[in-house]
């Protein structure tokens, strides 16, 4: 008697879950102020820190250079990071395509990778495609944000840090195990 043959087992897994886990979870909400309310004072999240009129390099939105002004609200809720984006222009972007469909809710994931092109490769592998990018500090830092066509809520951040990035969010872990629920939004530079 033979026995059935096993199912191949791929050499390197390609769906976007071997990349990581999710560390954030990303919001662009209708009314920013009242979402930072909701998190820190419904949901107990923070301290968030404000970053305002974020300068990116390189930035692209569907192929194309794209001058995209925004800030961003982030804190941890436990150990999930919660970020909450207000964009400031009218430029196409992830952001105000997101808007003017009047959607709510989870707009998207973000994963941290050490290798982007690995990740760029997975994604393309589970046909994902590229909606924006960007780079940070002289491309030292770089986000890929993909379509994975699953929906709204769908689109996964690859984040590729470096030191002075995942300090930053080690800082901000820091503050939410000893916050007080004082100072609840703290602006940063």
């Amino acid at each position: 008697m033979n026995a059935p043959a096993p199912h191949p087992v791929p050499t390197v897994d390609r769906r976007l879950a071997a990349l990581g886990p999710v560390m954030q979870l990303a919001f662009v909400p209708a009314d920013f102020d009242a979402a930072l309310r909701f998190w820190t004072e419904t949901m107990g999240a923070g301290p968030f820190y404000l970053m305002e009129h974020i300068k990116a390099e390189n930035m692209r939105y569907l192929g194309q250079p794209a001058d995209i002004d925004f800030s961003a609200a982030m804190g941890y809720w436990g150990d999930m990071q919660i970020e909450l984006i207000q964009q400031h222009n009218a430029t196409p972007s992830i952001f105000t395509t997101w808007r003017d469909q009047g959607l709510q809710g989870l707009h998207h994931v973000c994963i941290a990778v050490d290798d982007m092109a690995e990740a760029r490769r997975v994604c393309a592998a589970v046909g994902a495609t590229v909606l924006q990018e960007a780079q940070f500090r002289g491309g030292s830092a770089e986000v890929v944000y993909v379509d994975t066509h699953g929906g709204p809520g769908s689109i996964v951040e690859l984040w590729k840090g470096d030191d002075a990035g995942r300090t930053f969010f080690a800082g901000l872990r820091e503050a939410a195990r000893n916050w007080d629920g004082r100072d609840p939004i703290r602006r940063r530079g």
